[in-house]
């Protein structure tokens, strides 16, 4: 991660996966069922397939358009597969790096793909490295290869569980080999993964959303700890390790932020939590104003649940370019400067001589907020406010989410009347952790850990995204 102070003001995403088994044509399912999910990655995108004899792969950097723009998702026969869309949390944005890995066992060839970071990669990375073992990625992805890899085991099975059980951290995986799909997750739970069924197969998904794209029916989530294994003789499903006692460690990001409203993301609406999210926030901060407008997309909803609550008429006083990438997802810097004035352009009849609230869903650094108010004073806006959907961002995450260092985030240095001095908002107020947590069914379920600095688990390493490029 590069110690530079960015403009992009936004948390970074992770990774978006797909699979199937058992249905034909899977990976023109698989690339819709990913092309749902585009926004919870766009440096990469692979799809692997397998006819049940030969496993196939095509996979880049870009766009999931952009990557099967010369070749299609028809060359990949089968009726199972497995599908990434990338994001790096861990290793840099290059070509070895995009999933899923395909590599080589003595049973014959797998396919991975992961969502989350794994927080002792960079020990057992090197544990492997000393007895000579050769990495062709500086992804932490790669080291369940070489677990799975390990012959110790002789059952498929068995050297999966093992595997999983020995990585710490937060993971969903899936896993393929030429006649089977697997997926799993860590036993926090932090990073989604559900289960669908279409026809007489089985789906699996990061976001539901992606089910209703290829019109399967939702099931469950693989739960924490969990083992899903689908081939011919059916689905099966297998503890890897003992339940977690306490707290588990659902990533509350995912309804602040990350996923798309229609899904529903650990047995909840994300539509519907960020509403709540916006009512509580009109409770906790209300103000004199004349219109409420978002920060599209992820702030359209608690906007919408401000306005409610507070009998503001809600309007778009900011128009997305659809045709700019989600610039927090842009890997290097000079591409998110580049890109932060062309993402939103201000409706002046919509801001001109009115005071304005901007209900948004996290300040990161401050720097783009800074800029938005700008171009609202400009545009006429009498008066804007700030509005946060969540508490400040304290603390970095080593679970998924590439966040900065702690001098990187504005809330570690500031106080929340400097923060607003520096975005240069005639207020600000962000929703408090009790009121964000009302918002859900199961508040104890959730990691809260970038804004009070308790994680659900100890950290065995302090790995930044770039750790492994040095290993």
């Amino acid at each position: 991660m590069s110690t530079e102070t960015p403009d992009d003001g936004r948390p970074r995403e992770h990774c978006g996966l797909f699979g199937i088994f058992g249905v034909p044509h899977a990976a023109g399912l698989i690339y819709n069922g990913l092309f749902a999910q585009q926004h919870r990655g766009q440096e990469g995108a692979g799809i692997v397939a397998s006819d049940g004899e030969k496993i196939r792969s095509i996979k880049g950097q870009g766009l999931l358009t952009e990557v099967f723009s010369k070749r299609s998702p028809t060359e990949l026969p089968g009726a199972l597969g497995i599908g990434h869309v990338r994001y790096s949390t861990t290793g840099s944005s290059t070509p070895q790096n995009v999933q899923p890995i395909v590599f080589g066992c003595l049973d014959g060839i797998w396919a991975l793909a992961h969502n989350g970071n794994l927080t002792n990669a960079r020990k057992m990375r090197r544990n492997y490295q000393e007895s000579g073992a050769i990495f062709q990625t500086s992804t932490d992805s790669e080291v369940l290869m070489h677990l799975i890899a390990d012959p110790a085991y002789r059952t498929r099975q068995r050297r999966v569980e093992r595997s999983l059980n020995e990585l710490e951290g937060a993971f969903s995986f899936l896993l393929m080999t030429k006649d089977s799909v697997m997926a799993a997750r860590d036993r926090y739970g932090f990073r989604p993964l559900s289960i669908g069924r279409l026809g007489e197969g089985y789906v699996f998904a990061s976001e539901t959303c992606a089910l209703d794209q290829v019109g399967a029916t939702y099931e469950r989530d693989v739960l924490p700890g969990e083992l899903v294994t689908v081939d011919a003789r059916g689905i099966r499903s297998t503890t890897f390790c003992e339940p977690v006692q306490g707290q588990l460690g659902q990533c509350v990001f995912e309804h602040v932020y990350f996923a798309r409203p229609d899904s529903m993301v650990f047995g909840q609406n994300v539509h519907e939590t960020r509403m709540k999210l916006g009512r509580r926030l009109a409770q906790e901060h209300p103000v004199q104003a004349d219109v409420v407008i978002p920060v599209p997309d992820s702030g359209n909803d608690s906007a919408l649940g401000f306005s409610f609550a507070s009998g503001v008429p809600m309007d778009y006083g900011f128009i997305r370019n659809h045709y700019i990438g989600r610039t927090f997802i842009m890997p290097e810097m000079g591409q998110r400067h580049d890109s932060i004035d062309l993402k939103l352009a201000v409706v002046p009849g919509v801001v001109r001589d009115r005071r304005v609230v901007v209900v948004d869903d996290s300040i990161v650094r401050g720097s783009t907020c800074k800029k938005r108010i700008g171009a609202l004073r400009r545009a006429g806006a009498k008066e804007v406010h700030m509005r946060i959907s969540c508490p400040p961002v304290r603390h970095p995450c080593f679970f998924g989410i590439d966040f900065p260092t702690h001098k990187e985030l504005i809330a570690t240095t500031r106080s929340i009347d400097e923060i607003c001095k520096f975005i240069e908002a005639d207020s600000l107020g962000y929703l408090s952790l009790e009121g964000m947590l009302s918002a859900f069914e199961h508040p104890g379920d959730y990691c809260t850990g970038c804004y009070s600095g308790k994680y659900p688990c100890e950290l065995s390493e302090d790995m930044t995204k770039l750790d492994l490029e040095k290993a």
